[in-house]
């Protein structure tokens, strides 16, 4: 298949080397873009909490990793659990791969009581993990230390799209789902670009697009990566 990849550019080019290594022709194309956010911390926590491995790299210099790397680390998942291994932390656990499954996770482990926990987030966020963590007793602390900034649509992908020679767009997050349809209605193209296929990693991330009336929507069975591409699989059947 002939698939757009519309990640940030260190997030797309894994997941195009991934679709390439099966035989697929990948254009990537971002359309968002992760810039870190300055952010004073300091270093008495109870654990660290993160749902991207955008947090980790936001604050690989920051001058207080050093003392958080020490502290116990919960990963929504397992790429963001590596990347958090990567800058140092050695108490690392990893959860299912969204939400619930993060805060199922912390709560079976009920971290230090003493402290409250640092959720290092992005500007832009699904669900309330400070809400859900309170209702069980844990008090968590949001740091913003990274955004999503929107770019335009790239004239490659406004062109492939326009001649027909995409045949899907694979979508990881709510904010790409509607920066695509954006970009696309911005471009005078929105009727090429709602044709092709959309896979998409969650009924989440689906959402702007079926609001906007796509038909071709397909929802993985895992938020994850690996439940994505295994739809795309599918669909070649």
């Amino acid at each position: 298949m002939h698939i757009a990849i519309t990640r940030p550019r260190e997030d797309g080019e894994r997941t195009a080397a991934l679709l390439r290594a099966r035989g697929h022709h990948v254009l990537e194309a971002p359309l968002l873009r992760v810039e870190p956010i300055p952010v004073a911390l300091r270093a008495n926590w109870g654990a660290v909490v993160i749902t991207s491995a955008h947090a980790v790299a936001a604050i690989a210099s920051h001058p207080v990793l050093g003392e958080l790397i020490r502290l116990p680390l919960f990963a929504v998942g397992r790429r963001s659990a590596d990347a958090a291994r990567g800058v140092g932390f050695t108490q690392v656990t990893a959860a299912g791969g969204d939400l619930r499954d993060l805060v199922r996770t912390i709560v079976a482990a009920r971290p230090d009581a003493q402290a409250p926990l640092l959720y290092l987030a992005g500007e832009d966020r699904s669900g309330d993990l400070v809400g859900e963590l309170a209702v069980h007793g844990i008090a968590v602390e949001l740091a913003v230390v990274y955004r999503a900034v929107v770019k335009p649509f790239a004239p490659a992908l406004t062109e492939a799209l326009r001649m027909g020679e995409i045949d899907a767009v694979l979508h990881y997050s709510r904010r790409s789902a509607e920066s695509f349809l954006a970009g696309a209605a911005q471009a005078g193209i929105a009727g090429a670009a709602l044709a092709i296929r959309h896979f998409c990693l969650s009924a989440q991330v689906a959402a702007p697009l079926v609001a906007a009336g796509v038909g071709r929507v397909a929802i993985a069975d895992r938020p994850d990566e690996a439940a994505l591409i295994e739809l795309l699989t599918r669909a070649q059947r």
